[in-house]
């Protein structure tokens, strides 16, 4: 599996850390995704039905029933990235999470998103008071997570909402602590069993301790 150069360059800029890695994934984990989602929609005349775990194919004109195609739905979401300050905010409880895990653990952002909406994230994290560093990346979170770990064996933490990015980082960091955490869990119905060695948490509350307990505080 290979990695982003882009996402690999950015990682090149931290500094050097050798204590207890936390990353985390940005949508639906840190800010508001799927809720504030459809209220974007709706004032381009669309509506969002979620009747499986993806966007394409569940975006349909309010007048005509008709579905957006992938293309349509690329240009959506690059328009909701663009103007996402207006439209996403923090999960509850993760701020408070993330301060009690500051000092002990470097905390990294890595989120799947075009890296040219990286500096418009930035400055909306920095304005909801989360200042730690973003990675994005366009391709496979693994690599990554890999890279980011560095030649050590510190233990690893990785949140994301969205299955295939936990699985890509197991095959990556194979002693990696997974953990899967949606801003809405009634799309877990849409979902098909997790692998046991992910660990489903349902918010920030009950994510903290486990989270904790990974990392070896």
């Amino acid at each position: 599996m290979s990695a982003d150069p882009e996402t690999l360059r950015q990682i090149e800029e931290l500094s050097s850390d050798d204590r207890p890695l936390l990353i985390l994934d940005v949508d639906d984990v840190l800010l508001e995704f799927i809720r504030p989602f459809p209220r974007f929609l709706e004032q381009r005349g669309l509506q969002l039905t979620m009747a499986s775990f993806r966007l394409t194919g569940n975006i349909a004109e309010t007048g005509t029933g008709r579905l957006v195609e992938q293309p349509e739905v690329t240009a959506l979401l690059d328009d909701f990235f663009a103007g996402q300050a207006d439209w996403q905010s923090i999960t509850d409880g993760a701020p408070e999470a993330l301060a009690s895990f500051e000092g002990r653990a470097e905390i990294v952002l890595l989120t799947a998103m075009p890296h040219r909406h990286r500096e418009t994230r930035r400055a909306h994290l920095d304005a909801l008071g989360l200042p730690y560093p973003l990675l994005t990346t366009e391709m496979a979170k693994g690599p990554a997570v890999a890279r980011l770990r560095g030649p050590g064996n510190r233990p690893v933490a990785f949140v994301d909402d969205q299955p295939p990015n936990l699985i890509s980082a197991r095959e990556s960091v194979s002693d990696a602590n997974l953990f899967h955490l949606m801003a809405d869990n009634s799309l877990r119905e849409f979902l098909p069993p997790l692998p046991q060695d992910i660990t489903i948490v349902h918010d920030w509350h009950d994510a903290r301790p486990k989270i904790a307990a990974a990392l070896g505080f």
